[in-house]
């Protein structure tokens, strides 16, 4: 008979869930008692985005979550190469740096 770990917790992904939500931009905003990230979708040649998600957590949680970041990202590089960024992210490009098309 197998002992459960009283400390092990069971976290359940659904189908939809698991395939994700794909996101190229960001805002983040704060209260007091709260962070808002907003994980927005841009799509070249439109002005207008919506925000496909928005997480609610609480300081502590942006807290441990900026970590949990750090950490993974200093594995990533340390298995692919440092991450380049862009020298001026505050200007995101409506055409996401490419030729623009025309019909």
């Amino acid at each position: 008979m197998e002992e459960q770990n009283e400390n092990q917790l069971n976290i359940e992904l659904s189908e939809e869930i698991a395939e994700g939500i794909y996101s190229n931009l960001a805002i983040i905003t704060h209260s007091n008692q709260e962070f808002v990230l907003d994980f927005i979708r841009i799509m070249p040649g439109t002005p207008k985005a919506k925000v496909k998600s928005r997480i609610i957590i609480t300081p502590e949680h942006a807290k441990r979550l900026l970590t949990a970041l750090e950490d993974n990202i200093e594995k990533y590089e340390a298995a692919n190469g440092r991450i380049k960024i862009q020298q001026d992210p505050s200007s995101f490009p409506m055409n996401f740096g490419g030729t623009m098309g025309q019909a």
